[in-house]
C-alpha cells in the first residue's frame, strides 16, 4: 500500500474507533494490492461487535467524511462478530479473500 493510502486508512479507523468497538480493519482490493489507478476506490472491511441502524448511519458519515477530506470514494464493507463467526458469511469468498488479502490496519 502507498503511504497516502495508509494515512487515509490510519485516519478513517481513528475516528471510526471514536464511535464503534471495531474487531477488524482492513484495506483490500486494489489499493492493498497496490495496482490501483487514479480513478480506483479504497475497499475497507470493517468486523464490528454489533451494528444497529444509527451506529450504521454514524459509520457510514465518517467514511464519507473522509473520502471527502482526502478526494478519494471508500466503499465499506461492514459485517458484526456473529456475522463472520456463526453465519454461512463465514464460509465467504469475499471474506476469505479479504482474510487473506486484505492488509491490516
Amino acid at each position: 500500500m502507498k503511504q497516502k493510502d495508509i494515512e487515509i486508512a490510519k485516519s478513517l479507523k481513528e475516528k471510526l474507533s471514536r464511535v464503534v468497538q471495531l474487531i477488524d480493519f482492513r484495506v483490500f482490493g486494489s489499493r492493498a494490492r497496490g495496482d490501483e489507478d487514479e480513478y480506483s476506490d479504497m475497499d475497507v472491511f470493517l468486523e464490528v461487535e454489533s451494528l444497529n441502524k444509527e451506529l450504521k448511519e454514524m459509520i457510514l458519515d465518517i467514511v464519507w467524511e473522509v473520502g471527502y477530506e482526502n478526494f478519494i470514494v471508500i466503499s465499506t464493507l461492514i459485517f458484526t462478530r456473529d456475522e463472520i463467526e456463526k453465519s454461512p458469511l463465514k464460509a465467504s469468498p469475499i471474506v476469505k479473500n479479504i482474510v487473506e488479502e486484505g492488509v491490516r490496519v
